[in-house]
């Protein structure tokens, strides 16, 4: 598609809606937390349950937490005796993570709590929805990658004209005030 066929109005009313959905979904995830435990915290734990014993840099990667993270939710889970640290007898910097019997019995206290979420966020979709859904954030996803890479090379030092750039057409930056953008 070229960018005379892109409308410009709705593709900035979709990037409105996407970055308030991101940061709204992310204030409420921030809230929840399970006899004290964040959700990232029961995401690790789940991950240990089903998978075994985790290397926290495993952890980090897998669930896409920042290693500063992973340490800090670690922290949370052993003061509460939910999960335990292990350091390697052979390599005394690898440290991996698994679940204590207390840490097992509260996920079973709270095995719905997952299913709940996702119920309450897609339950009432239908499946042609949830699978154009799926389809689009799929695309969004792959799109990502080197967005900010991408985003960065279009830019212009100043005193030039700034362009925007997208699928190899050049586009003077009109805009519509609609909606707030970056």
């Amino acid at each position: 598609m070229n960018d005379k066929e892109k409308d410009w109005a709705r593709m900035e009313e979709a990037d409105w809606h996407f970055r308030k959905l991101v940061r709204r979904f992310v204030k409420e995830r921030d809230k929840i937390t399970i006899e004290g435990v964040p959700l990232p915290g029961m995401l690790i734990l789940n991950t240990i349950m089903r998978d075994g014993e985790q290397r926290l840099g495993d952890l980090g990667e897998q669930l896409d937490f920042t290693s500063g993270a992973v340490t800090a939710i670690c922290d949370k889970l052993e003061g509460l005796g939910f999960a335990v640290r292990k350091r390697s007898e052979s390599d005394r910097r690898a440290v991996s993570l698994d679940i204590t019997e207390q840490g097992k019995e509260m996920l079973e206290r709270h095995k719905e709590a997952g299913t709940y979420m996702i119920d309450t966020l897609f339950g009432s979709f239908s499946p042609a929805e949830l699978d154009h859904l799926s389809s689009l954030f799929g695309r969004l996803h792959a799109w990502l990658d080197g967005f900010a890479d991408a985003v960065i090379r279009t830019t212009k030092p100043s005193g030039e004209e700034k362009t925007f750039e997208a699928e190899g057409h050049a586009k003077s930056g009109k805009r519509s005030n609609r909606f707030v953008s970056y």
